[in-house]
């Protein structure tokens, strides 16, 4: 490593490079589990989801930033201040998408804006970028779930499509999904995080690189290491794109 990487790493808090082993894999429901009743109303749902889902591929930025702002379609706006839209670029070719609104960004209305999102700034600054330039941030739901606990699977489902239209129009050449919940969002399947990173997975085209979370590394700040190795493949993945052209 030479003394300018070391600069960097200790900037953005991830030197000494510690190696933390993996913690256990959360148990998963087994799918009996699941009511009858709500696998028979499924298929109804996913009509009415898909309907929807295509009025709203159809929107442009102001349309959609309105009907985002007016959003009552589930629980989640009853019991936050406000919905948070997205920020940056519009035209971006990097799009970071986290799970949803905290606290801070709820009381802000912008995405990313308490301590999680000051490390995200950190490490945006690590790989030569800065938010609002060349970068759109954006979450899987837009309204803060109580407690910050994860979104539920209705809630994903019925918020995803405006991410959908976000992605379609700002066109990102590169989306970086933090955390789990965004990661299996996008990638519509259920996976632990360690075996969704090092790889570039594919949405709808666009190249996807998942890494941590900036909330869960404040907790876990020797995974750090691991997402400086994300961010470096990001960057690389991303310049042998502009090569291509």
């Amino acid at each position: 490593m030479n003394i300018r990487d070391e600069a960097v790493l200790r900037e953005l808090n991830l030197y000494p490079l510690w190696v933390r082993r993996d913690a256990p894999a959360p148990e998963m429901v087994p799918a009996a589990a699941v009511p009858v009743a709500a696998a028979q109303a499924a298929p109804a749902e996913t009509d009415l989801h898909r309907s929807r889902a295509a009025m709203i591929a159809s929107l442009d930025w102001p349309e959609l930033k309105d009907m985002v702002h007016d959003c009552t379609a589930c629980k989640l706006r009853a019991g936050c201040t406000q919905t948070v839209f997205g920020v940056g670029d519009e035209h971006a070719e990097w799009l970071f998408v986290g799970e949803g609104p905290g606290a801070d960004e709820d009381a802000q209305g912008e995405p990313f804006v308490g301590q999680a999102g000051k490390l995200l700034d950190n490490m945006l600054m690590s790989i030569g970028l800065k938010r609002g330039s060349n970068v759109y941030i954006a979450n899987i739901v837009k309204c803060r779930p109580p407690g910050n606990r994860n979104p539920e699977p209705d809630e994903i489902a019925t918020c995803l499509p405006y991410l959908e239209r976000q992605i379609a129009l700002v066109k990102p050449r590169l989306i970086v999904a933090l955390g789990k919940v965004a990661a299996t969002s996008l990638l519509g399947r259920d996976a632990t995080l360690g075996s969704l990173r090092g790889t570039v997975h594919d949405f709808h085209g666009t190249p996807l690189i998942v890494t941590y979370h900036p909330a869960y590394l404040l907790r876990s700040p020797a995974e750090k290491a691991k997402a400086w190795e994300d961010l470096c493949r990001a960057v690389q993945h991303k310049s042998h794109l502009s090569q291509q052209g």
